[in-house]
């Protein structure tokens, strides 16, 4: 059996390539936007993909079945729960697929989506989707009522753990998605291993389970009903290539140079989300509207690819080009934590805490504010004192140049924390635990 996982650390996706190399077929199961990979895969192990098979309508990802429909002419599979705009080879539950020799058998699994299934295959491993993750099981609060989905994900689960303890566990996600919030870095596992570990397991009680997972405190992208929207409707061809331009024009600049580059020298009010940091697509979902009309500002043609796949997994299809050599003429001035403290003690500063929540509640810095990044470009100066630079501060740099990229483009004089987050702050801080922690 052929059997190949890939992963997008950007967005924290799996999908998989199932083969018969005996026969020379494979299936693609939950394909990226990026269809290259599945191809060269499949050229180098001598077989030709036959079909693609996908566990739900996926809400964080553009998938690539399109692609593969249109530009192959492969059949597309899907529990008719997704009720998708484009054709469809229906699969329901203890459906066996045949890829060669080998037996892919459906599971429905309904939670995360109604339409959700997971798949076993050759009984040996299952591919789990967005149901069981390692560590973790799945936010139930995408396509229905988070207390319904939690019901339903609970029963899946239940099933899922009936299947054999040493069944192979491949996930659809992994660490740095936000489909979870307490997933393993490990990319697989076994069914025993995650009975005896995965906190999300341990509910014996369908009523504990729902009143723990329907309370989701995970953020929910912005971009996930155009994305849903995208993946249920007609299928969608091979992008344009990405242009460079001349100049810029009426556009919203992102620049998706390093957070050093861009603090030296940047557009007028461009944002900063560095591709070359972690969730760059997922981080852009939550800054830019896929409506307006974007212009990239790269270091060079390869950085500006590379976004440009990015924005396109999660729904930003229509790009209008990048630029290289443009005035960047603004500048903002880094901070290091050690003059931080001297400024913010002098109260010559206002420390602006950007990130979520739950993290803030572990520790922060006494009188700091708290506005997370996301929030930023929706809030503007909206409680901020402006008579003041604002420093911007997360927890190793990143999060904080995207957020005084904002503030900046709003014409407040923001300063970042690139080196080093509120675990490093060397003064004081505090914790705070909510009514009903341990």
């Amino acid at each position: 059996m052929l059997f190949r996982q890939f992963v997008d650390d950007d967005l924290g996706c799996a999908s998989y390539l199932i083969g018969d190399v005996a026969s020379g077929e494979a299936f693609v199961v939950d394909p990226a936007y990026a269809i290259e990979q599945y191809l060269d895969a499949a050229e180098r192990e001598n077989v030709k993909i036959v079909g693609v098979v996908e566990t739900h309508t996926h809400a964080d990802h553009v998938s690539g079945h399109g692609r593969f429909a249109l530009e192959h002419e492969l059949p597309v599979s899907i529990h008719p729960l997704a009720s998708p705009e484009y054709a469809f080879d229906p699969i329901e539950d203890g459906q066996v697929l045949q890829v060669g020799d080998v037996a892919v058998r459906v599971v429905h699994t309904p939670g995360h989506r109604p339409e959700h299934c997971a798949f076993v295959v050759d009984e040996r491993l299952v591919l789990t989707g967005d149901s069981l993750f390692i560590g973790d099981a799945a936010r139930p609060d995408l396509a229905v009522d988070a207390r319904e989905g939690a019901e339903g994900l609970f029963h899946s689960l239940q099933r899922l753990t009936d299947l054999p303890d040493a069944y192979e566990v491949y996930p659809g996600h992994v660490a740095g998605s936000l489909c979870g919030a307490r997933m393993s870095n490990a990319r697989s596992s076994t069914i025993a291993a995650e009975k005896s570990s995965n906190a999300a397991l341990g509910f014996g009680d369908v009523q504990a389970f729902i009143t723990s997972s329907a309370t989701v405190s995970t953020p929910r992208p912005p971009t996930t009903a155009r994305v849903v929207a995208l993946n249920q409707g007609a299928f969608l061809g091979k992008p344009a290539l990405i242009d460079e331009l001349e100049e810029i024009g009426r556009a919203t600049v992102l620049d998706v140079r390093p957070a050093a580059a861009y603090a030296e020298g940047h557009v007028h009010g461009a944002f900063n989300v560095p591709v070359s940091a972690s969730s760059f697509a997922t981080r852009t979902g939550f800054i830019l509207d896929p409506d307006e009309r974007i212009v990239l500002h790269a270091t060079d043609e390869r950085e500006a690819e590379a976004a440009a796949r990015g924005l396109r997994s999660v729904g930003f299809l229509e790009l209008a080009g990048y630029v290289t050599d443009v005035a960047a003429t603004e500048q903002l001035a880094p901070i290091e934590l050690d003059e931080l403290e001297r400024l913010f003690d002098a109260g010559s500063v206002q420390v602006l805490d950007v990130r979520e929540k739950s993290e803030r509640d572990e520790g922060y810095i006494p009188g700091s504010l708290h506005i997370p990044y996301r929030l930023l470009r929706e809030t503007g100066t909206d409680g901020l004192d402006t008579s003041k630079p604002v420093v911007t501060i997360c927890g190793s740099g990143t999060r904080a140049s995207i957020a005084a990229s904002v503030l900046a483009a709003a014409g407040i004089d923001a300063r970042p924390v690139l080196h080093g987050g509120v675990e490093n702050w060397p003064g004081q801080t505090v914790s705070f635990r909510r009514c009903g922690g341990a």
